[in-house]
């Protein structure tokens, strides 16, 4: 094993520290000009094991090039582990410099960093993107000669994770002799990080190599369900505050984690209502301004907090020792982000870490639980890359011709051995570098489309300066819903809210943000002004896409717990009562089988079907659901998802036989593709990939582009391609985002098949207890057709009470 140099042996030992095998395994990866994997656990040195041999390096051979770029998903993480490298440099006087590039970096900086780069640069895979592009591209990397990705696993399986593979091909032909190093402490599919660390972009080939870090002291995980009123739905957790305040008093540094940026802002005024020993309690979430985030982290890092309240933006490798207990407000939706997230608490691999799970209602409380059992067995979930997208080809295709002509053959033959697109065609290829060139076929005539021309000598490149500048102000995969800055009056900016929220108030409006109750005084160009105090019911900005993903390794789990009722006791037990009571009134959903209970209620009947697949394919299922039941004549007048239940409501009752015929498998086909045709989603994810592909920009010199103006582009090209190229490399892709994203066909087909001849239909005179929690759910969503008029959002109370009925009423606590 590679031994360290004396001035390092010396500061550990200063430090009181014992290097960690898999620190030196991955010094000895680094001698043998190997590209390396660390899977360690939080805590474990991760960081320093990936950055030792750049030190080393560079404390043996100092220089003033670029020798090390640290990639990272996260702004806050870059710029935390940049504070936490400057600490060995500065104790051991190293000759390194390390600067951070992201969004928030002054542009004068930027400029000087081009010139003049640091030996360790920490950045994006934006910024990343946005360096490849510029014409001296070759100059700054040129002397590269490591490349540090952290927290892998969390943009492998995605769009950004697709245009980091490729910056990676790229800077392969710019700095052939730098290595890449990946790190992470939750990995479901380690064979695809390998394959995406090698420069082949395929596993097996021997030039990764794995390094596993040691194990820490199991986590000390407990579900806790508050001593108030346990709601039966809803997802915001707010009834445990006072708990969740106790918990903080109690500890000395809390993470507070949420899992979208709506239920931040409100569970954070919640706990400001009862923080009666004043204590420093803050708020971090992505749409926070970057100085309010900064500040926030640092004084994080110097004790000053005892509790933050935060979504995924503090998900990943913030390196707080002095945090010891971590709170999951709502269901965490797969093992392994909840790992992540207790992975926060205690970076000591000699002592546990500490977590609190809080479910927000009683589905939940299974899905923690079983959270919970897929950690301490170590079964991690999580996203399997998929092939690449054409629309983040597109963008990368106009990034390489910014830098200067290319050779379509040679850059076919790079983008080959980024791991996303080892399996793309050359006829995909050319079309996408048709598309690029001039729109394509339906768009060729507009010169506003036209970004490519020849070269002489049979290279492309851009046609003038003004494309270049445009994709380097649209430069990114991460497409958000366009938002306003929103600014005190005659004050400093708290942060972005997104548009379509803004349209609907006026002066006086009362809203939440940036932890603050603020009334609404009106737009100015893209601002909003905002004054401080407000009204008692303030509104909440609500954010697109918010919700995370249901996994199905969780739902697997929480099937099976259903069905076997010997761990029930180890519930809460308000929660193995009301599934006892379920048993009595009805039946269980079997782990193999689909239960489907139909029931009357209020003049209207009720198909309630446990299928568990996620919000996404249980949304998709609702309206094939309804379009079949009003072939059939059943009148349906709408449906509510959530991601464990679908229910559906209509005027007439399905019978047993009709069931069968609802769920057959066949509903993907032409069902779907009617449906998707005449729906909004398509166009709505065409919107998307054409900003990533460069055929919207929504950011021009001294302009951006509204939602609206955005909207209403995307929208006329998309019906221009359907009508006159149907085949257009977008709407390709437009299909295959759609697939895997917001109606999640891969999922919903798989369920399908499943329960294939499994399907148990139970008709009941009243509602079932677990049909409880998804009736209450109505009324929150968009009925299908907007048909008739809804039904109102029940009254819980009266719901429990004809759930549970009869002999057994007085055991089930309400």
């Amino acid at each position: 094993m590679a031994a360290l140099p004396d001035a390092f042996r010396d500061w550990f030992d200063a430090k009181g520290w014992q290097p960690h095998p898999h620190q030196l395994e991955m010094l000895q990866a680094a001698r043998s000009g190997k590209h390396a994997l660390l899977i360690a656990p939080t805590g474990g040195g991760k960081t320093l094991a990936g950055f030792l041999p750049s030190l080393i390096d560079l404390a043996d051979a100092p220089n003033d090039g670029l020798h090390t770029l640290y990639v990272s998903p996260l702004k806050a993480l870059a710029v935390d582990i940049h504070r936490n490298l400057l600490l060995p440099i500065e104790e051991m006087d190293l000759p390194v410099t390390a600067e951070t590039r992201t969004g928030d970096t002054p542009q004068a900086k930027k400029q000087r960093q081009r010139g003049a780069p640091p030996n360790v640069l920490l950045t994006t895979p934006e910024s990343l993107a946005l360096l490849l592009s510029y014409t001296d591209a070759p100059k700054i990397f040129a002397g590269l000669r490591t490349v540090v990705i952290d927290e892998l696993h969390a943009l492998a399986p995605n769009k950004r994770g697709e245009q980091l593979a490729l910056g990676l091909a790229r800077l392969a032909k710019l700095a052939p002799d730098a290595r890449r190093v990946g790190l992470s402490a939750t990995v479901a599919y380690p064979d695809s990080l390998e394959a995406y660390l090698s420069p082949t972009g395929r596993h097996g080939a021997g030039d990764v190599a794995r390094v596993a870090g040691g194990g820490a002291v199991a986590a000390e995980v407990e579900i806790m369900i508050g001593r108030g009123h346990f709601p039966w739905s809803g997802h915001m957790g707010t009834y445990a505050v006072e708990d969740i305040y106790e918990q903080i008093c109690g500890a000395g540094t809390t993470l507070v984690f949420v899992n979208t940026r709506a239920q931040a802002e409100i569970l954070f005024q919640a706990l400001w209502r009862v923080n009666e020993q004043n204590l420093p309690i803050a708020l971090h979430h992505g749409s926070l301004s970057a100085e309010q985030r900064r500040k926030v982290e640092a004084v994080m890092a110097n004790g000053g907090l005892r509790a933050v309240v935060a979504t995924s933006s503090l998900d990943l490798g913030i390196d707080w020792a002095a945090v010891d207990l971590v709170i999951q407000v709502g269901a965490p939706k797969g093992s392994s982000r909840l790992l992540q997230r207790i992975g926060r608490a205690n970076h000591r691999l000699d002592q546990p870490s500490r977590a609190i799970l809080i479910p927000a209602n009683r589905f939940e409380v299974l899905e923690c639980q079983a959270a919970i059992d897929a950690v301490k067995e170590m079964t991690l979930d999580g996203e399997l890359p998929s092939g690449g997208s054409l629309d983040v080809l597109a963008q990368h295709i106009l990034g390489t011709a910014c830098s200067g002509p290319f050779h379509p053959n040679r850059l076919y033959e790079e983008i080959r051995t980024a791991a996303p697109y080892t399996e793309l065609s050359r006829e995909d290829f050319d079309a996408v570098l048709r598309f690029v060139t001039d729109g394509g076929y339906a768009l060729r005539t507009y010169d506003r489309f036209r970004r490519l021309r020849p070269t002489a000598d049979g290279k492309w490149t851009v046609v003038n300066e003004r494309v270049a500048h445009a994709y380097r102000m649209n430069v990114g995969t991460i497409v958000e819903a366009v938002t306003l800055k929103v600014r005190m009056r005659r004050g400093r900016f708290l942060g972005e809210i997104e548009e379509y929220f803004v349209q609907g108030l006026t002066p006086g409006d009362t809203f939440l943000f940036a932890g603050k109750l603020l009334t609404f005084e009106g737009v100015r160009e893209t601002v909003v002004e905002v004054s401080p105090g407000g009204g008692e019911e303030p509104e909440i900005p609500a954010y697109m896409g918010g919700r995370l993903p249901f996994t199905t390794h969780l739902s697997q789990r929480v099937r099976a717990m259903l069905e076997d009722d010997r761990d029930w006791p180890m519930l809460p037990a308000p929660v193995e009562d009301w599934l006892r009571m379920q048993q009595w009134r009805s039946v269980m959903p079997k782990r193999d089988r689909l239960l489907v209970e139909i029931f009357p209620r209020s003049g209207k009947f009720y198909l309630v079907a446990y299928c568990f697949a996620g919000r996404n394919a249980h949304q998709t299922l609702g309206m094939l659901l309804t379009k079949r039941m009003e072939r059939a004549g059943l009148d349906p007048l709408g449906f509510v998802a959530s991601d464990y239940v679908i229910g559906v409501w209509s005027l007439k009752e399905p019978r047993r036989e009709d069931v069968e015929a609802l769920f057959d498998q066949n509903m993907l086909g032409d069902d779907l593709e009617e449906w998707m045709a005449d729906s909004t989603l398509l166009k709505r994810t065409f919107r998307n990939v054409a900003v990533i592909a460069g055929l919207i920009e929504r950011k021009l010199p001294g302009h951006e582009k509204t939602g609206r103006q955005v909207t209403i582009n995307a929208d006329l090209i998309y019906d221009v391609l359907r009508s006159h190229e149907p085949d257009h490399i977008l709407l390709r892709a437009t299909r295959a985002d759609a697939a895997r994203g917001l109606t999640d066909i891969r999922r919903l087909a798989d369920f399908l098949v499943e329960v294939q001849g499994r399907i148990d239909v139970r008709p009941l005179d009243r509602v079932s207890p677990l049909a409880v929690p998804i009736l209450l759910e109505i009324g929150k969503e968009q009925v299908y057709g907007g048909a008739m008029d809804t039904l109102l959002e029940e009254a819980e109370a009266e719901l429990v009470a004809e759930a549970t009925g009869g002999d057994m009423q007085a055991q089930l606590p309400i």
